[in-house]
């Protein structure tokens, strides 16, 4: 009976220890996510300010006031995610792919078909947009963006595509799939997607970079 007693001692303290383990991948996930999106959204707001308030002050106190929300955005959505709430919605993260896009110097459009997502692939096409998006303001050059979200199939497809530095120059790499390499932005999205039963890819063109990921549609036809 002892030996019982231990051993089952000792299962919950393995279990405890692995409930941490995934809670602190969550939350360091969550984090990279949500600070690496709205940190390049305040510097290129900034940069904006910057090139404006020689010449149009009332332009760059508008970007001033954006830099403000974001950061009291950024702020409670910090807060959601240390508490485990915070889900990401895929028409917010449309409009804020847009804003920031604009704000980039960069052209932005928008493809989308098909009826309402289930809440789960809402929020997890959400994620994939928010990583696609911050990748294309922070490390493309790009000068154009197309977000195609297709509803109508199943699985799910959203895909980012930027037409942005060629694949051999000092953005980094060749051209072809990318995976060895990744960052933890894209290891965390795989691993989101990987639990959903999804797949993604991140391919490096000759002249720009894709963003894919295919989900099942998980669940009924409501939307969130």
């Amino acid at each position: 009976m002892g030996q019982i007693i231990g051993e089952l001692a000792r299962t919950r303290e393995q279990l405890a220890a692995a409930a941490v383990s995934a809670e602190r991948l969550r939350f360091s996930r969550d984090l990279h996510d949500l600070l690496g999106h709205t940190l390049s959204m305040v510097v290129v707001k900034a940069e904006a300010v910057r090139r404006l308030a020689p010449r149009d002050v009332a332009a760059a106190v508008r970007h001033a006031e954006d830099i403000e929300a974001i950061g009291r955005q950024a702020l409670t959505e910090v807060r959601e995610a240390v508490t485990g709430y915070r889900d990401a919605s895929l028409a917010y993260e449309l409009d804020t792919a847009r804003a920031a896009l604009a704000a980039a110097g960069i052209d932005c459009e928008v493809r989308e078909s098909g009826p309402a997502l289930p809440r789960e692939a809402d929020v997890l096409l959400s994620w994939v947009v928010r990583e696609g998006v911050t990748n294309v303001v922070r490390h493309s050059g790009a000068r154009r963006c197309v977000i195609t979200l297709r509803r109508d199939r199943d699985p799910v497809l959203v895909e980012v595509s930027d037409d942005g530095a060629p694949a051999t120059d000092s953005a980094g790499g060749e051209a072809g799939e990318v995976r060895e390499q990744d960052g933890s932005g894209l290891r965390g999205l795989r691993e989101r997607l990987a639990a959903a039963g999804g797949r993604l890819r991140a391919t490096r063109l000759p002249r720009g970079f894709v963003l894919a990921a295919e989900i099942p549609r998980l669940g009924g036809d409501e939307g969130p």
